[in-house]
């Protein structure tokens, strides 16, 4: 088996899949490859996020998230339409629960007009028409907001990429990177790849391979980041709920705030999950209640971010903190909109955690964001909507490289 390459790609999730398969299809005789670390596909963001295909009301105008969640959602619903893979077009409901929010949802209204978003606000009485379960003073319904299982969507993608040549090796970890003149070479346990170009998509551990590489974030060279990873805890409601809401109910967010809130979310399955939380992780793939990496620690604590941030978020971080310990505080986040619900209505559910870049000055980054060398190209955030999105981000990447290469 060879081990010189034309392309490489790192990471088996949707952004790194959808990049191979784009890769393929620009460059059909080219040799390339995909590794993954774990022993299957879309083990981490990709597989344990809610499912939603957003429709990209919450981004500035003109941003990458904006473009990218926009023309996204609609290639997502047109690739599962070619390949036979359900998708619910449920729509989404942002329910504001007071004055505030009802304020709030005029900026929103805006940014939605400005993205082009289909929208329509909607009175209490409107609200309780369409949600009889859920209460509000009023709420903006977005009617192209579906749902899908992502994971089919990867395993079509790697179908897709190996049948028109690609060559993906599972189980198969980067341990050691560096670049010469004309290749770069990923060292693993199971030997070396070298490959002319490289594509990183590797998510919770971006930081590290770009830092490997010696890659320099593009707009500003001379900035460092690092991954932080949040916890974002779930719930499932019992199967007799599962005729509870008919849309995905979504908070106003806070503008202050960098995530949503905990919303209700239909599942392709017809089931609704209650969450996510976003809880500062000690461990990068700690799935469980108690979990610490003493090298993940360290990297986060020396970071120079990393303090700045907690100085600037510590109190919706204790909270956050709280109410992933005490499952009341959880729910009376839930009860502002869904009054209904008990303690007995959460049930277990499986953790996701997101890989959030953090600035050397403790700014969150709210875009997607992208490191190079001369022969690499690295995601280095790819928050929510990420998944949404991965068509237009592999086409972007793809696009990027090219120029590299020419330049």
């Amino acid at each position: 088996m060879s081990n010189d390459f034309d392309f490489a790609v790192i990471g088996g999730g949707i952004v790194g899949l959808a990049t191979a398969r784009q890769l393929q299809q620009c460059h059909a005789n080219a040799r390339i490859v995909l590794v993954e670390k774990e022993s299957e596909l879309a083990r981490h963001q990709t597989g344990r996020n809610s499912g939603v295909i957003h429709a990209g009301v919450y981004y500035a105008p003109g941003s990458l998230k904006a473009d990218f969640c926009r023309r996204g959602a609609q290639a997502t619903k047109d690739f599962c339409q070619r390949e036979g893979i359900a998708v619910e077009l449920c729509g989404k409901l942002l329910v504001a629960t007071n004055e505030l929010e009802q304020q709030r949802m005029s900026a929103l209204l805006t940014r939605c007009a400005e993205n082009g978003i289909e929208v329509q606000p909607l009175s209490a009485q409107e609200l309780r028409q369409r949600e009889p379960h859920i209460a509000g003073v009023g709420a903006i319904w977005v009617p192209s907001t579906g749902i899908v299982d992502y994971r089919l969507i990867c395993q079509r993608l790697a179908q897709q990429f190996v049948t028109a040549g690609g060559e993906l090796r599972t189980h198969w970890p980067v341990q050691k990177l560096s670049e010469t003149g004309t290749s770069v070479v990923l060292a693993g346990p199971k030997g070396e790849v070298q490959a002319s170009y490289l594509i990183a998509c590797a998510g919770l551990q971006a930081d590290r391979i770009a830092s490997a590489m010696g890659a320099r974030l593009d707009g500003d060279s001379q900035r460092e980041f690092r991954i932080v990873p949040f916890r974002g805890e779930y719930y499932r409601l019992p199967a007799g709920r599962a005729g509870l809401i008919n849309h995905l109910i979504y908070p106003i967010p806070d503008p202050e705030l960098p995530f949503l809130g905990v919303h209700l979310t239909k599942t392709i399955d017809g089931g609704i999950t209650v969450g996510p939380n976003a809880v500062l992780g000690f461990k990068r793939e700690g799935y469980g209640q108690l979990n610490m990496s003493a090298k993940d620690c360290k990297d986060i604590l020396n970071f120079a971010g990393t303090w700045p941030l907690i100085k600037q978020h510590w109190s919706s971080g204790w909270q956050e903190f709280k109410d992933s310990w005490f499952k009341r505080g959880y729910l009376n986040r839930v009860q502002k909109y869904c009054p209904e619900l008990t303690l007995n209505d959460l049930m277990p559910e499986p953790v996701g955690i997101r890989a959030q870049a953090v600035l050397d000055d403790g700014s969150l980054v709210h875009d997607f964001l992208f490191a190079r060398t001369k022969r690499s190209l690295h995601v280095c955030n790819a928050p929510s909507p990420a998944a949404t999105s991965a068509f237009p981000i592999a086409e972007y990447l793809v696009d990027q490289l090219a120029q590299q290469i020419e330049a």
